[in-house]
């Protein structure tokens, strides 16, 4: 009998392995955490950013908020079975068995506090925990079965991570990084909506108590549009505070006129397609908006 080198055998299998637990940590939506979280960083200082808490703070904000999408992950798994959305995620599927979820967050989520901690700073990590917090234990397990406006109120974790960049440069939370807060808080509702919409059968298969499921698609619509007003508006607030130029102001105004367009068709003829468009639109409009916010603040227009 021959013997196959002992590499040959468990590579392929390491491989796939490695990336269920990958898929674990949703990578695209931690992407966008980190993008935001590194806006913040270059926003909190007028030259660049110092290499150290770029580098770790990156690091563990990323490493933290992968263990946090573990922990939903593992929570929602026979919720996630009922979803078409979800249902391909490596724990419904049988990929990866809950101890190992647990395991994967576990290792991941105290390595990333250990670098935050050790390599950035302690305010930095102490925030990151509390974020952890909100999303995986407040949000996760309590706000989002028990109430309809469980994205409005948990949406506070996911503000926070301009706020967490902010901290590991300067080690301090100012008024400019809680305006970064804000615009992300403002951003959460129509942004989740516009899904729940175009997903509210699957939603109210799984049970839970979505905004369409409760109030009905005609009353989330009308939020969705109120909710984006409110989040143009709270998008000026940058340049009226002096923390970005003139280029930040003509990109938010355009931006924020499109996603009112989208806001306004939703009101008034509605299809799920529609719906999907506007929460595509709406990852793009937080990307650009904070892009924006980059650019001005290096090639300031006053």
């Amino acid at each position: 009998m021959t013997v196959r080198p002992m590499s040959s055998l468990s590579l392929p299998a390491a491989l796939p392995r490695a990336q269920q637990y990958f898929a674990l940590t949703k990578p695209r939506v931690v992407s966008l955490i980190v993008f935001t979280a590194v806006i913040g960083m270059f926003l909190a200082v007028p030259g660049w950013v110092p290499l150290q808490p770029l580098l770790a703070g990156t690091v563990g904000i990323a490493l933290v908020a992968g263990a946090a999408a573990v922990i939903n992950c593992l929570v929602e798994q026979k919720l996630d079975a009922l979803m078409a959305r979800t249902r391909g995620r490596p724990l419904p599927l049988g990929q990866v068995n809950s101890g190992e979820a647990l395991v994967v967050a576990l290792a991941t989520g105290g390595l990333g506090m250990w670098v935050l901690y050790a390599l950035v700073n302690p305010l930095t990590a102490w925030l990151t925990l509390a974020t952890f917090v909100g999303y995986a234990v407040i949000y996760t397990v309590v706000l989002k079965p028990a109430t309809p406006q469980n994205i409005v109120i948990g949406g506070a974790s996911g503000a926070m991570p301009p706020v967490l960049g902010w901290a590991a440069v300067t080690g301090e939370v100012t008024s400019d990084a809680l305006l970064l807060f804000l615009i992300i808080f403002a951003w959460t509702p129509p942004h989740f909506w516009a899904l729940a919409l175009y997903r509210r059968a699957e939603y109210a298969k799984a049970g839970l108590p979505m905004l369409p499921v409760t109030h009905g698609e005609r009353f989330t619509r009308l939020h969705v549009l109120l909710y984006t007003v409110i989040l143009v508006a709270v998008t000026l607030l940058p340049f009226a505070s002096r923390m970005s130029g003139v280029l930040y102001l003509a990109s938010a105004v355009v931006l924020g006129g499109v996603f009112l367009g989208y806001a306004w068709q939703l009101w008034v003829r509605y299809s799920d397609d529609l719906a999907k468009r506007t929460f595509r639109w709406s990852i793009w409009y937080l990307t650009a908006l904070f892009a924006a916010l980059l650019v001005d603040h290096y090639l300031p227009l006053r």
